[in-house]
């Protein structure tokens, strides 16, 4: 009996930077490399040798039947490139997996998805590329339509669909299919909240039914609430594994002692060339802090750069504890312009508001036609538990929610 469903032995993976890199070719490279130099002429420019970019590097760990395993870890950090790596999207540079058991993954939105498809024939499709039967797929079919909540457009092209769509159908066929691992990915934020609490409940499911389930996702409520044990990826290696709190704990812990600079985060959106973050600060009574009393005012600087002028943007932090997200706090009322240059963002926050604890922090901005940058967990705040003396349970959760009581008797 295998011992354990994913092995993964030094595994590393490499990718060139600045440079052409011909192993692995494609047809789709072969072409665009033909474009590139017409009529098959080559250049004599003598260029530098292409730099290495090591994805992962030497990362081995197992997972047993059954077992349900998060990976976190900032943006870049080599999270989803091992699920590519596990998935069999990309090969390794280096190293050895090994897969005990039909594997279904959702890595991104639509991933096996065909646009000039029907919903209903991506279904059998999938069921097809897992090596399922079609009476397989049919015994499913109405538990996976009903899940994704699409079945009056199951006979339109997904190409069609809202991405909010789309994820679910493409999640409901990952979970609902009878598969022996699951692979997923951060995919499931482009759901509602709705959608995302019914998807959680939906891996615990899986979970109990006794298949293997690996979670990449920055929700930090949702890794401990379905994980025993989780992995913390940071620069292409596993730095920790081991019970989900200890390693939590050490992944917020590294947030909090990072300091001001973003220089490290990573951002997503279309907007990453147009505005850069470069420092969140904290200051209380006008001095920085890195620990704040929550007894006392405080404010969270945000400065940055922003490369071009906007008629209309809104800058936002997000306050997460636990991974729940608590607060979403923006710089402006309604979106207004921004000129090109240097910029600062001021966020004043009301004393007893927040309660002691450690707060990760995230930063965004979006503008008009849908363009946005977000980074998530990109730095933490510790706030004191030393409230001179006042009893732990008169300060616990997370927030000082403002409420009236009296006792009727």
């Amino acid at each position: 009996m295998a011992t354990s469903a994913i092995k993964v032995e030094g595994l590393c993976k490499s990718y060139t930077l600045g440079g052409t890199q011909w192993r692995h070719g494609t047809l789709y490279d072969v072409l665009a490399n033909s474009l590139r130099a017409p009529f098959g002429q080559s250049k004599s420019t003598t260029h530098e040798p292409p730099e290495q970019f090591w994805a992962l590097n030497d990362v081995s760990f197992e997972v047993k039947p059954g077992e349900v395993v998060g990976i976190i870890g900032r943006n870049g950090a080599g999270k989803s490139t091992m699920l590519k790596v596990l998935s069999r999207i990309t090969a390794p540079t280096r190293g050895r997996v090994e897969l005990r058991g039909r594997l279904a993954s959702l890595l991104e939105v639509g991933t096996g998805f065909h646009a000039e498809l029907s919903g209903r024939e991506n279904i059998f499709l999938n069921g097809a590329l897992l090596g399922m039967t079609r009476r397989e797929v049919v015994r499913k079919f109405d538990e996976i339509v009903a899940f994704a909540e699409v079945d009056r457009f199951i006979d339109t092209p997904v190409k069609r669909y809202s991405s909010g769509m789309y994820v679910r159908l493409a999640f409901a066929v990952a979970a609902h299919l009878d598969v022996d691992i699951l692979l997923v990915d951060e995919v499931l934020a482009v759901g509602d909240a709705a959608f995302q609490r019914k998807s959680l409940g939906k891996m615990g499911d899986v979970a109990k039914g006794g298949r293997t389930v690996v979670f990449v996702s920055h929700n930090l409520s949702a890794i401990r609430g379905l994980c025993a044990r989780a992995l913390l990826f940071d620069g292409g290696q596993c730095k920790i594994d081991g019970p989900t709190s200890e390693t939590l704990s050490a992944y917020e812990s590294g947030l909090s002692e990072a300091g001001g600079s973003l220089q490290a985060a990573h951002f997503d959106g279309p907007l990453t060339r147009e505005l850069v973050f470069q420092e969140l600060a904290c200051t209380q009574d006008g001095a920085p802090v890195t620990v704040v009393d929550p007894t006392r005012a405080f404010s969270i600087e945000v400065r940055g750069m922003c490369t071009q002028s906007f008629d209309s943007l809104g800058l936002n932090i997000a306050l997460y504890r636990d991974g729940f997200h608590i607060a979403t706090c923006h710089d402006t009322p309604t979106d207004v312009a921004m000129r090109a240059g240097a910029f600062t963002s001021r966020f004043e926050i009301a004393a007893d508001v927040l309660r002691p604890g450690r707060y990760t922090i995230g930063i965004g901005a979006s503008s008009t036609f849908g363009r946005w940058i977000w980074g998530g967990d990109v730095a933490a705040l510790d706030f004191s538990e030393n409230l001179g003396g006042r009893a732990a349970n008169r300060v616990a959760g997370a927030v000082a929610l403002p409420y009236a009581a009296r006792r009727v008797q």
